[in-house]
């Protein structure tokens, strides 16, 4: 496999009220995208924080980095972009899809059915002119050495990318999980089972098992700038 760069872009930051936090107070999240560079054109994952309304507003307080401003601070603009991957379509995540109007997005059909639906995101940020869906079904390669997986839980049709490169494999999950913290607890709680630790042990999500299957040496989030990775053994 070759080499395919990849660049976190600050598109800003929410503050996640403490009746959604399980604590106390109140705890303020980044929002992260991520640009790939790839022999077949830039992708970029996710495309920040749109514009909810003024109930939403109030309740998240986002402040947003500007999409071309982000991407500009990369030395690219919004016409390179060759393909935007979301890892689903809540508003913090597909908030910059308009601006990429005739730009292929690609996306789980059981993700873009339940955002047409209603009740679930922004309808605007979902059909505006000149929307370009490449809808797809589960796991699928789409370019050499990349390819989506589905990576359901916080969404029915949440996916994460997955990066196979020269020097290992990069996956970029998005809100597959909040926090590095609970993936490395998932990962750890999938060891523990397979190794036959006896019960109770805690449930993990069953798709951990595909992405080992890639053996990741990173993995990178949508609202956590802490990155997993895995323990190896010190050499002596």
């Amino acid at each position: 496999m070759g080499n395919m760069p990849v660049r976190r872009l600050d598109l800003g930051y929410f503050v996640r009220p403490a009746s959604e936090t399980g604590g106390p107070e109140p705890r303020v999240e980044p929002v992260l995208a991520y640009l790939v560079r790839h022999d077949n054109g830039l992708i970029l994952f996710d495309t920040g924080i749109g514009d909810a309304g003024p109930e939403t507003e109030a309740h998240y307080r986002p402040r947003r980095r500007p999409l071309r401003d982000a991407l500009a601070a990369a030395g690219v603009g919004l016409d390179d972009i060759s393909l935007v991957v979301n890892c689903h379509l809540h508003f913090d995540h597909c908030g910059g899809n308009p601006l990429l109007g005739g730009t292929p997005i690609l996306v789980q059909d059981v993700e873009l059915a339940t955002a047409r639906r209603g009740d679930y995101t922004v309808d605007e940020l979902v059909d505006f002119p000149r929307a370009t869906y490449e809808v797809v079904a589960g796991e699928t390669e789409f370019w050499p050495g990349v390819r989506v997986v589905p990576t359901p839980g916080h969404t029915p049709g949440h996916q994460s990318l997955v990066l196979r490169q020269r020097d290992g494999t990069v996956v970029l999950a998005g809100q597959a999980h909040d926090f590095a913290s609970h993936f490395a607890s998932d990962h750890l709680a999938r060891r523990a089972a397979r190794e036959g630790v006896e019960p109770p042990l805690p449930p993990y999500r069953p798709w951990l098992d595909r992405l080992a299957d890639f053996d990741p040496r990173r993995v990178l989030f949508a609202h956590d700038c802490s990155v997993w990775e895995p323990a190896r053994p010190q050499a002596h």
